[in-house]
């Protein structure tokens, strides 16, 4: 919320988080019809309408504004993505690599996750507990008051929301974590003990069946009409979620399959509800850029107002302000398949290339394209700084150049290669961080039921896993060969087939640590490195491996050790 000197009065506008008014960094509204006084208006109007947005309704949206992930936002350089196969960070001193060369410790543990979602949690539980006790209705003759009313009745059930989405992203990230629900002293926080995994997750789905009737299925039908909010949608996601992670065999070391069994049914009922609730799959390219915030696939994201630092964090060295950033590995890449018989690109060229003989790119997935900058591409898009991408050593955007790709490679996924990164003419573009969107859920739904029927084929629960996946394959813009595999080979194409969909959407980190298959994913990384033949003249790609340290602690992060030396009742994850 801003307020404006008029000749008047106060000028108070609500233009939504979108536009950064709560915090400088990623926000999460947006407002459809922003809400204006005039100069008519009269100041009593004025000081009530600024008291309802600037007071109780600013709680709320502060900790929505909370709801980022501080090492997955436009405001860092850096994805988790750098700590996976999928990339490797530019430069060495980036924060992201130690996660990969041990250099996170409980000293120094590098995530905030553990403070920010408790410092959420429990802005949450005061909130919930002092919204009882609002009134408001002195300005009950107020033109918006119902309006207000109307908003306040689901602040209570979004809030639990939050706390529910906070408490996912701390079991996922810690394990056995408190389970607060009420507002604490400081002697009673600080002696409070672990609660097992098994009854957090019991809470996010108990708080999601207990709120979700409550909850609308879209916002774009109410008198506020504000988007970005929780929704009746947004809470069957973050159920199934939770339901796939608690089932995963990071958190069910028993194999329990009725967990499995849940999270297929929680899954199905997306898949079934998604057209009544205006849901469908979009091309896969606009699934990111100017108006992906309203991309009908898209279930819950965080928007940000229009900028350009993403950009310069990962155009390519060579381009204007370009520091080359997230850089795709030949890991990810030897992933795609080709188009015409589902050979990966790493199945059909397991060594070095010839690229002087040979394109071997062609034919590949179009979600490559689309993921993916490789050399000779034409990049970025504005016709300012378009230019052929030169990856060969030597070359524009190559080593020797400081900060240039160690892959050979630049991303281009989340990537808007409309903005215009010069000194002397700069432009912005809206960005959209997907959290959940309905792709995903085809996905675990194909997981989910794999797991519980044992076959790929199975319908017991109507749709088989592998149509599923074959839902997204024949998108209009992608049209890959259908899947019909089973058994055992099921489970490693069904991981490619995720990686390639979700690549940099926040999900490998976790995917392969919920799997338990760090040692076999993250121990070391394949890059590609181009240069012409001395002797031949002739451009060879030849492979290279990048070293990185994997340890089985690694599946929890550490608690901080600030937190463990005010609380003598919690305990350090195993290993650290």
């Amino acid at each position: 919320m801003t307020i404006m000197n008029s000749n008047k009065l106060y000028k108070v506008v609500v233009a939504g988080l979108f536009s950064c008014l709560l915090t400088p960094v990623s926000c999460l509204l947006t407002s459809c019809a922003d809400l204006e006084y005039t100069e008519e208006s009269t100041r009593d109007e004025a000081w009530t309408y600024e008291y309802y947005e600037n007071g109780i309704k600013n709680l709320v949206f502060d900790v929505y504004a909370q709801v980022y992930n501080n090492e997955f936002t436009a405001n860092s350089a850096y994805f988790l993505a750098g700590a996976t196969d999928e990339a490797q960070y530019a430069l060495e001193t980036g924060a992201i690599n130690n996660y990969v060369n041990g250099g996170w410790s409980p000293a120094n543990p590098y995530s905030q996750t553990w403070t920010k979602a408790y410092t959420a949690i429990a802005d949450v539980n005061m909130y919930l507990e002092k919204l009882d006790e609002s009134d408001i209705s002195d300005w009950k003759y107020n033109p918006d008051y119902k309006n207000w009313v109307a908003q306040m009745e689901l602040f209570p059930y979004e809030l639990r929301f939050l706390r529910a989405y906070f408490y996912f992203e701390l079991f996922k990230t810690y394990g056995d974590v408190p389970l607060v629900t009420t507002t604490l002293t400081n002697g009673q926080a600080n002696n409070i003990k672990r609660t097992p995994v098994d009854q957090i997750v019991k809470f996010i789905v108990d708080e999601c069946d207990a709120i979700a009737p409550y909850l609308p299925e879209t916002y774009q039908t109410e008198v506020f009409s504000e988007v970005g909010r929780a929704t009746r949608v947004a809470v069957a996601a973050l159920k199934a979620r939770t339901l796939l992670y608690a089932a995963s065999p990071l958190f069910n070391s028993t194999g329990d399959k009725t967990k499995w069994e849940k999270a297929a049914e929680a899954c199905k009922y997306i898949l079934d509800n998604a057209s009544a609730w205006g849901l469908k799959l979009s091309t896969y390219g606009s699934l990111w850029g100017h108006d992906a915030f309203f991309n009908a696939e898209l279930i819950f994201g965080i928007g940000r107002g229009e900028s350009n630092d993403f950009e310069m964090a990962n155009y390519p060295v060579g381009v204007e302000n370009g520091s080359s950033g997230n850089c795709p590995t030949q890991s990810l890449v030897d992933q795609y398949e080709y188009q015409n018989n589902g050979e990966t690109f790493g199945e059909r060229y397991p060594g070095n290339i010839n690229l002087s003989l040979i394109d071997p790119y062609e034919g590949l997935d179009p979600r490559f394209a689309l993921t993916v900058v490789k050399d000779g591409d034409e990049w970025p898009s504005n016709g300012a700084q378009k230019k052929v991408i030169e990856t060969a050593f030597g070359g524009y955007n190559a080593a020797p150049k400081y900060g240039a790709t160690p892959t050979s490679y630049y991303l281009k996924k989340y990537v808007d290669g409309s903005c215009v990164t010069t000194a002397d003419n700069q432009t912005s573009r809206r960005h959209t961080w997907i959290i959940f969107r309905l792709g995903e859920f085809y996905l675990d739904y194909a997981e989910a039921v794999y797991n519980a029927t044992g076959s790929a084929n199975d319908a017991t629960y109507g749709m088989t896993a592998n149509e599923a996946i074959n839902v997204l394959r024949s998108r209009s813009d992608i049209q890959m060969p259908k899947f019909t595999e089973d058994g055992d080979n099921w489970v490693k194409r069904y991981e490619r087939e995720r990686l390639v969909e979700l690549a940099f959407e926040n999900h490998r980190f976790w995917d392969v640590r919920r799997w338990k298959k760090g040692a076999q994913y993250f121990g070391s990384v394949q890059a590609a490195n181009i240069s012409n033949d001395s002797a031949s003249g002739e451009l060879m790609l030849t492979r290279s491996t990048i070293a990185r340290q994997w340890n089985d602690k690694y599946y929890f992060y550490p608690i901080p050790q600030s937190e463990l030396k005010k609380n003598p009742n919690l305990t350090q994850n195993p290993g650290w």
